[in-house]
């Protein structure tokens, strides 16, 4: 398994002539993991902590206790007595850990606001930090792309896990000359999405997480339909359901800075387009206006333009023609910009945030 294999090489001694360096552990790491991919982000922060020789605790969210306690009790089957082990509730309980003075590395998967409490904490500790954050993620769609696979991924990667999740696409800009076609795909293929109960292999888009988080996504619909957002399309929501967290797929064309649904994270099933003059510099100004910094798509069938304007671009991770987070490989490390990210995790580079390096010089 290559995420093993890479996870071991991170941890091997390094030797330059009489200089050898070694990884050390930090101690005890504190885990905060999110609510929308539950089992996931345990492991993706937990395996390098345990690998490096760290002791762990796990703080779920406390919107999913249970998956966490499951995963977590499933891995102390085999590991020593107390080297994991599991914190619920609150974000009280968060902070406590934050707090402790035998805790030296947090690592959190979360929201900004969350992340910027922690940094605040873990300050005059001087603490190591790990913070995986929210994301506003854009994708541009200049004139010479193919159209059909950019419409299927925009809607596909909006909607994905009912557009909960930190690098969801959230902001579309399309090059004017290929803006009504662009609008007409789109809302073709959002047809396809159904929503409904997701033991249902027929339904593609499931509950929100909460009735808070579809209030939350309802007012940002609206607010830019008021201010003069295009409704192309808004599917329906079975009967039974309407009172439920359940929220319909909806497309929305003309969506511009003044509307809260292109500043602020929706975390819903919402695909919200705009269009651009099609320049290159047009489109890393609006693809790079925002506070955030997770990833990016480049949609051209001119790979030189799409580097360039890829090479701009200020987030972590940039998929051009394609959607990074499943295309990029294992090697490479999970990061955010700006205020997405502070440190970063997997791949080579993110495994090495696990542990701290010490310098052995022999005469």
């Amino acid at each position: 398994d290559d995420f093993m294999k890479i996870l071991l090489e991170c941890l091997q001694p390094k030797k330059f002539d009489k200089s050898t360096v070694v990884r050390t552990p930090y101690g005890v790491v504190a885990i905060m993991s999110p609510w929308n991919f539950p089992v996931d982000e345990i492991l993706l922060l937990a395996l390098p902590s345990l690998a490096s020789g760290n002791t762990v605790i796990v703080k779920p969210s406390e919107v999913v206790p249970e998956t966490g306690a499951l995963v977590v009790n499933t891995l102390q089957k085999v590991l020593p007595p107390g080297v994991l082990q599991l914190a619920q509730g609150a974000g009280s309980v968060g902070a406590a850990l934050v707090a402790h003075p035998d805790v030296s590395l947090v690592a959190m998967t979360g929201s900004s606001a969350t992340g910027r409490k922690i940094l605040e904490a873990a300050a005059p500790q001087l603490k190591r930090v790990i913070l995986e954050m929210g994301g506003k993620d854009p994708m541009v769609v200049l004139a010479d792309a193919d159209l059909e696979k950019a419409a299927k991924d925009a809607v596909m990667y909006s909607l994905c896990n009912t557009g909960q999740v930190c690098c969801s696409v959230e902001r579309i800009y399309v090059a004017e000359s290929a803006y009504d076609e662009f609008q007409a795909l789109c809302k073709k293929a959002a047809t396809e999405y159904k929503v409904g109960n997701g033991m249902d292999p027929d339904n593609k888009v499931g509950p929100l997480v909460s009735n808070i988080q579809k209030e939350q996504v309802k007012q940002q619909v609206e607010d830019a339909v008021a201010k003069g957002a295009k409704m192309l399309h808004q599917s329906e929501v079975p009967k039974g359901l309407e009172k439920g967290s359940f929220y319909p797929v909806t497309v929305l064309a003309d969506v511009s800075d003044n509307m809260q649904l292109f500043t602020a994270e929706t975390f819903g099933p919402v695909v919200a387009m705009a269009k651009f003059d099609g320049s290159e510099e047009e489109a890393v100004r609006l693809a790079n206006k925002t506070e955030y910094g997770l990833a990016s798509s480049v949609y051209t069938k001119d790979k030189e333009k799409a580097g360039r304007i890829a090479a701009l671009i200020d987030a972590g991770q940039v998929g051009i023609n394609c959607y990074p987070l499943e295309n990029m490989d294992v090697h490479c490390p999970w990061v955010g910009h700006k205020h997405s990210g502070f440190g970063y995790h997997s791949g080579y580079d993110g495994f090495m945030q696990f542990s701290i390096p010490k310098t052995i010089v022999s005469d």
